[in-house]
């Protein structure tokens, strides 16, 4: 190539003679990089001066930066100890709260909420079951039977709807003045015979059951027995005595108590032997339902290997009484 190689100021030879091309762009290249180099050992200088230490050496000509790397790495500039982050990076910097922190500690917050509102209402869940299977005798109850005893129990409230509704009467006229004396004495012995029959002081008589206990492979419990006294009880029982095979009766009342004696029962200190026969009067169907219940006392006593006969009758009579029993400690409320 015909030309001279020419020097500038730093002695950095230009290539290409003054007619050449590109003479003009190489020697104003070279005169921007001499000039960046005396900027940066003068500030060099300056820098050493003031911190007492000697300036440390500055490349020579290295300010060309590097483009971005393909998969978004930051461009390190040539010559640079730092790399620098360009504008729009996900990387935060020091110092900076990355938001995804906080979107965790409160994601995991509701997590904590929502468990313990699933554990409360498992709780309130299993509480209820637990109550509304109680009852395992009507759980395993046929519908027909939950229906009779449905009816049945509608039966009473009317019935107990009715004495109010006859007492509210009779209070009426006992305070209407000349006929309430009347009014008032026969009103008295209703009342009277009423409590008598409930009491167990008087016989009474109408339409029941009778309830006979047989053993067959072992003796009947006295546990089996008062089952069944309860069973009566709840299904609108009015008045029930117990016969033993013996021929000794003893009236139900609420006092009554049962024991087991050898291969026999002993009803108020009174002992019976079997078969044992409950007479008891009140509503013949509701209270053969009562007894016939899955898990009742007919199939308790069956499973123990017993046997229960239940027969209807429009008219029983309860002729065993209660002996009377002075109260020691109750009084009525005046």
């Amino acid at each position: 190539m015909a030309g001279t190689a020419e020097e500038d100021g730093t002695g950095v030879p230009v290539p290409g003679s003054a007619g050449g091309p590109g003479d003009g762009r190489s020697v104003e290249r070279a005169s921007g990089n001499s000039a960046r180099a005396e900027a940066t050992g003068a500030a060099a200088v300056r820098g050493g001066a003031g911190s007492g230490r000697a300036p440390r050496p500055t490349p020579e000509a290295t300010s060309v930066e590097s483009g971005p790397s393909p998969d978004g790495e930051p461009t390190v500039p040539v010559g640079s100890d730092e790399p620098t982050v360009p504008i729009g990076s996900d990387r935060a910097g020091v110092g900076e709260t990355s938001p995804r922190g906080g979107g965790r500690s409160r994601f995991t917050a509701a997590n904590a909420m929502i468990a313990v509102l699933l554990a409360l209402l498992g709780f309130t869940l299993v509480v209820q079951l637990r109550t509304n299977s109680s009852d395992a005798s009507l759980e395993s109850a046929r519908q027909e039977d939950l229906v009779r005893i449905l009816s049945d129990l509608d039966a009473q409230e009317e019935r107990v709807r009715q004495d109010i509704a006859g007492l509210e009467e009779s209070q009426r006229q006992l305070s209407s003045g000349a006929e309430g004396r009347q009014a008032a004495l026969e009103e008295a012995r209703r009342r009277a015979d009423e409590l008598g029959i409930l009491a167990g002081s008087l016989p009474a008589r109408g339409p029941g059951l009778t309830v006979t206990f047989t053993a067959v492979s072992k003796p009947v419990a006295a546990s089996r027995v008062l089952d069944a006294v309860q069973e009566l009880r709840g299904a609108g029982a009015e008045a029930m005595q117990i016969m033993g095979g013996n021929g000794v009766a003893v009236r139900i009342v609420a006092s009554t108590y049962f024991l087991d004696a050898d291969q026999d029962i002993s009803v108020d200190g009174r002992r019976l032997t079997g078969p044992y026969t409950i007479t008891v009067i009140g509503d013949p169907k509701t209270m053969r339902t009562a007894l016939n219940i899955p898990g009742g006392v007919v199939a308790s006593v069956s499973g123990d290997g017993g046997n229960v006969a239940i027969q209807e009758r429009d008219v029983v009579e309860v002729t065993a009484v209660s002996p009377r029993r002075d109260l020691q400690y109750a009084r009525p409320v005046s």
